[in-house]
């Protein structure tokens, strides 16, 4: 049987001896992925398998497994490539058959060409996706997620590249100027007429039917633009070809492949040589889609899929699916202290808002809630708090979203200035000349916090873009979607973001609920006081907040046709006390409380206990909204 090494290491190796054991039967890609799969069930053996978000590519081994947390950013059009090809030796007329799979150039041996008419080749489509880290990811996972992996990493998925610890920019630099490689390299990957010219190393084609790739002159074209949504990302992005299922996912989607690392340099080498060949009335793409859709693969390299899945979350400190019986028994031990951990995080989060409990409450709350259903356009379970009564100008709301950091696996600030909203780009757009999807700031996988900071407003003009993303933001808090720019058309993009606004008075923005700030402390140095309070925290301690906030966001929620009576029956008799102030909103907001109140005690139905706990919180919210009404005179 193959060891470690050998499926780590050479996966071709395994995919060469199911191929041929199988070959012609067309069951052996299906018996690729059953390989796979069973591999990466022995021994927690995903934690062996390399990960592009945590070792650069550069240290990488070229064609070995490798895996890549990450949000589909893109997806190209289709594409075919040669999924058997037969090789045939001139001299002897042998024929050997080759797959195609998983591979971006076709390899033969010394001696050998390829026949592009036998009939035993076939021609198959594989998908590809633009795939970028997941947006805002908090430095905790990148870090839990790291160590998590290197404690069980086998020796013997060890590589020493001969370019040692070259770095992006030297990539670049060598993909931008090939003739630095050429030396290298064959001295053309094939002739006219198809014939394959000779070659010290193993020839390779570009296995890609579709013919007329090519690069501009690298020399006069503008850096690549790697397309993160949010500004100051780093990270790998990489070209995803998926074999298989790929309309069950979707663009924004986080997914965890498992695939074959490619990066060929001669993939750019081919591509530049192949378009002084052309005819350009013959290329179907344009120079700026060539260069998008084939980057240089030491910048963007390609992960050729076996397995992939969507993930529920990117908790690393949580099971990566709940439904299994071992992530259960983690689930149920964690609900037996969950009381303390409630209690604990309370405190830690009264302290941050300066011994305000009430806020502290509802914080906790917005932070668990998540759009569990739609009812026609209706988003149900989004819980968009306007914290109000945030010092102006202040580094307070700076700590706030420091802390929510700390706690979230995903998240955004998004200072709310009259310059940012003018120049930023919220809303991503098609660029048809490229032919891709151009990120914006509102492009973000489900689950990330986005804490939207007003209180950095001041007064200004809204230019046409400023309003189009405050607009944006409207729609994004109200029906949970962005209308991507399509030019001629818009599309909706569904969302479940969940949406923090600190602000000075009321909001601008639309939100669910406005709680108003009541500090009990007034800390004489700010940045000491908020720096102190994460210090004081056990790391312990703090993956449990964290585990907390993530796995009740993952749990189901009913309430009984008993419990629901007597809330309709509760609401009537509160309608006859007082038919001006309790309206059908109340009802829905209070609800809504009741729901997270309950998943927050860990309980899965509603109680008569959280209901009217439910209704009081929400009262001592309105008394003091109406408090600070009357104090400042005009409406919040």
């Amino acid at each position: 049987m193959p060891c470690v090494a050998d499926w780590l290491n050479n996966p071709f190796s395994i995919v060469q001896g199911i191929f041929a054991q199988n070959v012609p039967n067309s069951d052996w890609e299906k018996k690729v992925t059953e390989y796979f799969k069973e591999k990466l069930k022995e021994n927690n053996a995903t934690n062996w398998v390399p990960s592009l978000n945590d070792v650069p590519v550069h240290y990488l081994k070229p064609n070995s497994l490798v895996k890549f947390r990450c949000m589909v950013q893109d997806m190209f059009d289709p594409e075919f490539y040669m999924g058997v090809y037969e090789t045939v030796d001139p001299n002897t007329n042998a024929r050997v058959l080759h797959f195609g799979k998983y591979r971006d150039v076709a390899e033969c041996g010394p001696q050998q060409e390829i026949d592009l008419n036998s009939s035993q080749t076939v021609t198959s489509e594989r998908q590809t996706f633009y795939c970028v880290p997941v947006p805002g990811e908090s430095a905790w996972v990148k870090e839990i997620s790291f160590l998590t992996g290197q404690a069980r990493v086998s020796p013997s998925t060890s590589y020493t590249p001969s370019r040692h610890k070259r770095s992006y920019e030297e990539d670049e630099d060598m993909d931008l100027h090939p003739s630095k490689q050429k030396d290298h390299q064959c001295g053309r990957a094939y002739g006219s007429g198809g014939d394959i010219h000779g070659c010290v190393e193993p020839k390779r084609l570009e296995t890609e039917a579709s013919v007329g790739h090519h690069l501009i002159s690298p020399n006069c074209s503008p850096p690549l633009d790697l397309n993160f949504p949010l500004p100051g990302e780093k990270g790998p992005a990489c070209l995803v070809k998926v074999y298989e299922s790929w309309d069950s996912f979707k663009v924004n989607d986080v997914l965890e492949v498992y695939g074959i690392l490619s990066v060929d340099p001669v993939l750019s080498i081919v591509n530049n040589e192949e378009s002084s060949a052309l005819d350009p009335m013959e290329c179907m793409d344009t120079a700026e889609e060539q260069r998008v859709h084939s980057p240089p693969a030491s910048l963007v390299p390609r992960i050729h899929v076996i397995l992939a899945q969507k993930l529920q979350h990117i908790n690393p400190l949580l099971p990566a699916c709940l439904n299994e019986e071992e992530s259960k028994t983690f689930v149920s031990n964690f609900m037996s202290e969950l009381s303390p951990v409630r209690a604990e995080l309370l405190g830690f989060l009264t302290h941050a808002l300066l011994g305000d409990s009430l806020a502290a409450e509802y914080l906790i709350l917005h932070l668990i809630s998540t759009v569990y259903a739609r009812r026609d356009v209706l988003p149900l379970g989004k819980f968009t708090v306007n914290l109000s009564g945030c010092p102006r100008n202040s580094i307070f709301t700076e700590h706030i979203y420091r802390i929510i950091q700390q706690l979230v696996p995903a998240s955004y600030r998004l200072q709310m200035t009259i310059e940012n909203m003018n120049h930023s780009r919220f809303i991503p757009h098609k660029d048809y000349a490229a032919n891709r999807l151009v990120s914006g700031v509102l492009q973000l996988a489900s689950n990330t916090s986005l804490v939207v900071d007003e209180t950095q407003l001041e007064q200004g003009q809204l230019d046409t873009t400023g309003v189009h993303n405050v607009t944006a933001l409207g729609n994004l808090i109200t029906w949970q979607k962005v209308d991507y720019d399509f030019s001629y058309h818009q599309m909706e993009f569904p969302c479940n973001i969940n949406v923090l606004i600190t602000s000075e008075g009321r909001s601008l923005l639309p939100s669910d609920c406005q709680v108003h700030l009541q500090p009990q402390i007034i800390p004489p140095n700010m940045e000491e006081y908020m720096n102190s309070l994460l210090t004081a925290v056990l790391p312990s301690v703090l993956n449990k907040f964290r585990i907390y906030l993530s796995l009740l966001r993952l749990l189901d929620y009913s309430i009984s046709d008993e419990v629901t009576k007597a809330v309709e029956e509760d609401f009537v008799e509160m309608r006859k006390n007082d038919p001006e102030s309790i309206t059908a909103d109340d009802l829905h907001r209070t609800l809504l409380v009741a729901r997270f109140l309950s998943l927050s005690a860990g309980q899965t139905t509603l109680s008569r206990e959280r209901w009217l706990r439910a209704k009081q919180l929400e009262a001592l919210r309105k008394a003091r909204l109406q408090q600070q009404k009357c104090v400042n005179g005009n409406e919040l």
